[in-house]
């Protein structure tokens, strides 16, 4: 059967991840334009893509006395660069280094007009080379790149529906260049301790700031060398006990020792009879473990699931 967007895509670290570190590169620095010239928004929600109908975008960054955007457009390949003024201008995602990349980048957006300082290095990986210095040969694929968008479209469906029976301070659906994530996080509303920090390449004040309240998160990640497979994940923050000894988890889903989340593989949602279904459980499981095992407030910050043309009842 041929794949539309309407089916759920493979996506294989093991093939694909070549792919997975280009683009993670290319993302973060895109992201860090939007970074630099947006004000900072409490858990770093100033600084994340969202996904469209073709790809990835910054949304709306101000600039002078309009504003632009810059899309990774999925379907096309290109990043594309559109201003308030009218104009619309592109390159190819496909580029040989990162080097090339970046330089290309700063290139299209000062032929707008849009001068931009960025800390120019990647944040959250093990390894920091100076995107203008990064001349390791890179691979993108574009059917990879699509395949994974595709995934973040059908994770970005059942994320929205999760969070909408969340009446407290909940995160939008949105997507971390820094840690290659699609992400939703809802808030007890209490403060959580100091977060000891240590992430690589990543200020721990920045760190601190983002968990300086509790936490139950969930997310979508493609895999990376602790754990070499496409998954869901969920975790919460500060951990509170019993939480990873959970009972009624849905089948497939595991608490990960290496990464200290739940995870659910990716490959067991695909194969599932009816995957928005398996999906939602695992959001509602880890969730329930997490404001449970935490002693959250629930009466007042949950709802039921929100239905599309129908009033929350008050």
């Amino acid at each position: 059967m041929p794949e539309t967007t309407h089916s759920w895509p493979a996506v294989s670290y093991h093939d694909d991840h070549a792919t997975f570190e280009a683009l993670h590169l290319m993302l973060q620095i895109v992201g860090k334009v939007r970074l630099a010239l947006t004000p900072w928004t409490n858990h770093s929600w100033h600084v994340p893509f969202y996904v469209t109908a073709a790809g990835l975008s910054t949304s709306l960054i101000a600039h002078g006395d309009g504003g632009f955007d810059l899309e990774f457009d999925f379907l096309r390949h290109r990043l594309v660069l559109r201003t308030s003024a009218g104009a619309v201008d592109e390159m190819p995602l496909k580029a040989p280094t990162i080097a090339t990349f970046h330089r290309a980048v700063f290139d299209l957006l000062s032929r707008h007009g849009i001068d931009v300082s960025i800390h120019a290095a990647p944040n959250e990986l093990p390894e920091a080379v100076p995107f203008a210095e990064d001349t390791k040969p890179r691979n993108y694929n574009a059917d990879a790149a699509r395949r994974f968008w595709l995934a973040l479209v059908r994770s970005h469906a059942v994320f929205a529906h999760f969070r909408s029976a969340f009446i407290g301070k909940v995160s939008p659906v949105h997507f971390f260049w820094g840690s290659f994530d699609l992400a939703v996080t809802r808030f007890s509303g209490r403060r959580a301790p100091l977060h000891p920090g240590g992430v690589p390449h990543l200020p721990d004040a920045v760190v601190r700031e983002a968990y300086s309240h509790e936490v139950s998160s969930a997310g979508f990640w493609p895999g990376g060398p602790g754990a070499p497979f496409a998954l869901y994940y969920s975790y919460t923050y500060p951990e509170p006990k019993g939480f990873r000894d959970a009972k009624d988890m849905p089948a497939g889903a595991y608490f990960h020792d290496g990464l200290q989340e739940y995870v659910l593989p990716y490959d067991a949602v695909c194969g599932a009879a009816n995957p928005e279904a398996l999906l939602m459980e695992f959001l509602q499981a880890t969730y329930n473990a997490a404001a449970d095992a935490a002693h959250w407030d629930r009466a007042s910050l949950e709802c039921s699931l929100g239905e599309p043309g129908v009033v929350r009842k008050v």
